[in-house]
């Protein structure tokens, strides 16, 4: 068995070495809700930078409300802390446009909210006994609750991104990429393997139950795709051909004005520039492409001749050795993510450039499978047969459906807690704020 940080299996565990990992992890995620919202002054703090998100002094409570609902009252059993704004911060009974109408929490009691709850979570971890139910098994609601944090700090992350004034965020560069001998695709030989699990103690609902698939044989891009390459997708008026769009990909297009992806500009030379976090700087050409909704991807994919990969080609890309015969819990084997692996966590606030991170290929020599962008698939959001709601059916199950495409794969805002091989993201195909991109795939001739 491997130490907590080194991919342990959270089952094993003594007592005392399990609430050590997630008090560590607690800390962790607290920290950078801590420097995402301390980093901006209070009218910041309260305002709401675009309509698809909501102001950051609310997800901070929100994250807060959530810790409290169901580590100190429910794992707890302890009473509430403020009971009376559970409704408030419901994101199911306020939508995010909504959200800066109702009376807020002042970041001051927000703070000091967050604070008290926490005191009284610790308290809980100390006392409450594991391992006696469901939802303390391996300690998965405290485990649940990291995630959702983490989860919210990436959206207050893209939050920051949409933010037009105030102190930029910071972070350094990351390093050149090595792509010797690396191929453009990689080939994806037919088969079964184990997709899902049944047995990574934080999974959430819809990454369960492990179960076999079977696959065709595929290529895969070896990277994602690059600025560089679709900026020759613009340049051939690949925005003005209908030919690449899908039907409701075309009528978005339309509709919402696309000529490129989100905060890119050209200058007078002809030149493209972003804005990142509050500075405006070149378009890298070696870094993958960030910002682009589902339709922009398929059609790219469409122009270049390819297509998406399906959620199940993803994942069997990323995670199948086929010298062990085994599905690995990330790319490069079952050991957790390094800075050597994967571009996660905010430590930068960029991709880095495609082919970084030999030492994170998969089996097949797949890299940046994890980390740097949300990778779009062409995959709607469904069950997995066998599928359980727990602990709550608004995690997963409300989501089910055609409205949501599913994504993969974290990306340089998000936290290893919540991102593993078999991590599932969904959101609407329209979307442009997050941080994704893509790869693409295509059908290997039959044999």
């Amino acid at each position: 068995m491997t130490s907590p940080t080194g991919g342990a299996d959270l089952r094993q565990l003594s007592d005392a070495a399990l609430r050590e990992h997630i008090a560590g992890e607690l800390t962790r995620a607290r920290l950078r809700s801590t420097a995402l919202t301390d980093a901006v002054d209070e009218p910041e703090l309260i305002a709401q930078h675009s309509p698809l998100m909501s102001p950051l002094v609310w997800d901070y409570a929100h994250i807060a409300n959530q810790e409290e609902i169901w580590l100190v009252r429910d794992v707890g059993g302890q009473e509430a802390v403020r009971a009376d704004i559970d409704q408030m911060y419901d994101a199911f009974k306020n939508s995010r446009a909504e959200r800066p109408s109702l009376p807020l929490l002042s970041p001051a009691q927000t703070r000091s909210y967050v604070s008290q709850v926490r005191e009284k979570v610790l308290d809980v971890l100390d006392r409450a006994p594991l391992n006696v139910s469901r939802l303390t098994d391996s300690g998965f609601a405290f485990g649940m609750v990291v995630q959702h944090e983490q989860q919210h700090d990436e959206t207050m992350l893209a939050t920051h991104q949409l933010r037009r004034c105030g102190p930029p965020l910071q972070a350094p560069l990351p390093g050149p990429a090595d792509t010797t001998a690396l191929a453009g695709q990689a080939l994806i030989p037919a088969g079964e393997f184990t997709m899902g699990t049944s047995t990574e103690a934080w999974a959430l609902d819809n990454e369960r139950p492990a179960h076999t698939v079977h696959v065709d044989a595929f290529y895969l891009d070896t990277t994602p795709v690059t600025n560089g390459d679709y900026q020759r997708f613009i340049d051939s008026g690949g925005y003005d051909q209908r030919r690449w769009w899908t039907a409701p990909g075309w009528a978005h297009r339309q509709r919402a004005g696309l000529t490129a992806p989100l905060f890119w500009s050209r200058d007078d030379s002809g030149s493209w520039w972003r804005h990142c976090f509050g500075n405006l700087i070149p378009v890298q050409d070696d870094e993958p492409v960030v910002h682009v909704c589902l339709y922009e991807a398929q059609a790219y994919a469409a122009w270049a001749g390819r297509r998406l990969p399906t959620e199940i080609e993803w994942e069997k890309a990323a995670r199948w050795d086929p010298v062990s015969q085994r599905s690995r819990r990330y790319p490069w084997g079952d050991e957790n993510p390094t800075p050597e692996r994967a571009n996660l966590g905010q430590r930068h606030l960029r991709p880095a450039p495609a082919g970084s991170y030999p030492a994170g290929a998969s089996a097949y020599g797949v890299r940046q499978l994890i980390g740097d962008v949300w990778e779009w698939t062409s995959s709607t959001f469904a069950a997995y047969a066998g599928f359980e709601v727990f602990p709550y059916a608004e995690y997963s199950k409300v989501f089910f459906g055609e409205d949501y495409h599913v994504l993969r794969g974290g990306s340089f805002g998000t936290d290893q807690a919540a991102c593993r091989a078999t991590f599932r993201n969904w959101d609407y195909p329209i979307r442009r704020q997050i941080f994704a991109g893509f790869r693409t795939a295509r059908d290997a001739e039959p044999s």
